[in-house]
């Protein structure tokens, strides 16, 4: 899905850009930004920002300020009354001289998530009032090929995983409060396991999680067909079945980790003719050849762990 085709896109923005965010940002908005950095680039920023005026200058919600002097690093802070607020730094450098880049910037009701190249970064939690900012400021050694504003009507659709970053598809369009889901969570499918059946996880990673679990189980033994585990302080991505009172041999390799303490995510498990294929937030992780064979007899799905669990759908594809 090209980003031409993205609620509100602005191409090939002469730097520096300032200009109004309309209708202003609400949870569950994004706003991509798909450019490159010029190998003289020695730093650029992103602010979101209340208003626009340069004297005094406005306040900047969010600060976002790669540089890229000795080993490179990301600067995060907020402006109020023009001063600065304690800087938040992440040593982490997606960003490349020479490279193209794209970032998503998701809008939740306490903090930014931002991922680049489909991979989560960072949080920001909000220090000024999400309703106070209406104007988004790109500055520096940088070029911008498109911006794009990425509506909840927006986030119903395919384009959301094609970005790889979670759809949100609640009522109100905002990200579900998970106020009915309680972990552990336990439930009987609507419909046995088939090729061609999805489930999506959304939900939060405790700041403090060391690990989460998601079953899948036949109601009428204790066999495990899938055990999905990760485990964030060694960065783990276990899987795993449970068959004959005992368990197999762990699968763990993944090319990234996709977790992070605090990160909004949604867990994508489809059942293949011979395989389980696993996405995370829109991107490809990992697939699981089929153990337990009985594919009819898997009907109960387990969450478990330090999550917070904001919604469970399932369906056939």
């Amino acid at each position: 899905m090209s980003l031409d085709r993205l609620q509100k896109t602005i191409h090939n923005p002469v730097i520096p850009y300032t200009g109004t965010i309309i209708g202003g940002l609400l949870p569950g908005e994004l706003v991509v930004i798909k450019g490159s950095v010029p190998d003289d680039a020695d730093r650029f920023q992103v602010d979101f920002q209340c208003g626009s005026s340069t004297e005094p200058r406005a306040d900047v919600a969010f600060h976002f300020n790669p540089r890229f002097k000795r080993s490179g690093c990301i600067v995060c802070n907020t402006l109020k009354e023009g001063r600065w607020g304690s800087e938040e730094i992440t040593y982490q450098m997606p960003f490349q001289k020479g490279k193209t880049f794209e970032i998503v910037f998701m809008v939740l009701k306490n903090k930014f998530q931002v991922s680049v190249n489909k991979k989560h970064l960072l949080l920001y939690n909000h220090r000024v009032n999400l309703e106070r900012i209406d104007t988004l400021g790109i500055y520096g050694k940088v070029q911008i090929q498109t911006l794009g504003f990425v509506s909840n009507n927006s986030l119903q659709s395919s384009q959301a995983s094609s970005l790889g970053i979670p759809k949100i598809n609640s009522e109100n369009g905002e990200v579900p409060d998970g106020s009915q889901l309680v972990v552990p969570y336990i439930t009987r499918l609507n419909s046995s396991l088939c090729p061609g059946w999805t489930v999506a996880i959304k939900g939060e990673v405790n700041t403090n999680s060391n690990s989460f679990t998601v079953n899948l189980k036949s109601s009428d033994s204790k066999d495990i067909a899938l055990h999905l585990n990760p485990r964030m302080k060694p960065k783990v991505f276990v899987r795993n079945s449970f068959l004959y009172d005992s368990w197999g041999e762990e699968e763990k390799d993944v090319i990234d980790f996709p977790f992070s303490p605090g990160m909004f995510f949604e867990l994508l498990i489809f059942c293949d003719v011979y395989q389980y294929k696993v996405a995370v937030n829109g991107v490809h992780i990992l697939e699981y050849k089929h153990r337990f064979k009985q594919l009819g007899k898997i009907n109960m799905l387990e969450i478990t762990g330090d999550i917070q669990l904001l919604d469970v759908a399932e369906g056939q594809k």
